[in-house]
């Protein structure tokens, strides 16, 4: 019997590779999200059977199922229902993010667009200090935060975490690309035709530079939900702590709330990429547009 003949084209094999090339790095950034899906619905002893090495000096490996074989949902009651703890740093991470990011637009929208549209003596000089600000980490910048708060008796509170990230540099600089993305031209032709500043940032620089303002909530809220070394720093009452440190601070035997607990936090965050994507990807192409 004669085997039928295949012929492989050098595009169909470069396709192959792309494809693959793509796949691995997609199955590994996946794969912690599954192991956390999985994990809040196993049972306790079954999450004591696989995770027994972490927590114990045995050298054996950690062992895991795909499928629990006896599925609950019993973690998540006890969290939504049973742990009222959960449900105050929730509030306490919505309250910040919505505050952070309603302050960031109020002082940074105004300055992008005075940088972007205003040509003024010494603006190219502040703006290139804008960007250095930004590429200092909190690290370079938490003693001297600390030390202020603490002079203005903030420290403790929530206004310690919001008002550091209230005059961060980053959402100026994303806001600053789609403002000069719009023509010039438009500018001019509305102030001859008689509309006032007011006017043309209103009705002209709001909606078209909508990309890189709705990029920097996006990345905002992405990086602010997820904070953890501000509260660190700045709070010591437990209460006040955002929902990101609450996972640190349950034991061996919570495990089950533990996934639970990732698998909520990360919902919200999931949510807010997909509906800010595509703006997403208009704030970074108009951050990286040279003038």
């Amino acid at each position: 019997m004669k085997l039928p003949y295949i012929k492989f084209h050098l595009r169909d094999i470069k396709r192959g590779a792309a494809f693959l090339l793509i796949l691995l790095p997609t199955v590994l950034v996946c794969l912690p999200i599954f192991l956390l899906i999985t994990g809040s619905v196993m049972s306790g002893g079954e999450l004591q059977q696989h995770l027994a090495p972490v927590f114990s000096d045995d050298a054996a490996f950690v062992s895991w199922k795909a499928i629990p074989d006896y599925p609950t949902f019993a973690h998540y009651g006890k969290l939504l229902f049973m742990t009222p703890q959960f449900f105050v740093l929730f509030w306490n991470s919505v309250r910040l993010v919505v505050c952070i990011l309603a302050g960031q637009l109020a002082v940074g929208v105004p300055a992008a667009w005075a940088f972007a549209v205003y040509q003024v003596r010494g603006g190219r000089a502040l703006f290139t200090l804008y960007i250095v600000l930004m590429l200092l980490p909190f690290q370079v910048t938490m003693l001297s935060s600390y030390l202020v708060l603490n002079r203005l008796h903030m420290l403790d509170t929530h206004l310690a975490v919001i008002l550091p990230a209230v005059f961060s540099t980053l959402p100026v600089f994303l806001v600053y690309g789609g403002f000069r993305a719009i023509p010039a031209q438009l500018f001019e032709a509305a102030r001859i035709d008689g509309a006032s500043e007011r006017r043309i940032f209103l009705s002209i620089g709001l909606p078209l530079g909508k990309s890189g303002l709705l990029s920097a909530v996006v990345l905002g809220f992405l990086e602010y939900w997820n904070m953890m070394e501000q509260p660190m720093a700045f709070l010591e009452d437990k209460s006040l702590w955002p929902l990101s440190l609450y996972l640190p601070e349950i034991t061996w035997q919570q495990a089950g709330n533990a996934f639970a607990a990732s698998v909520i936090t990360l919902i919200p965050a999931v949510f807010v990429f997909v509906w800010g994507q595509d703006y997403l990807e208009q704030g970074i192409v108009f951050s990286g547009l040279k003038e």
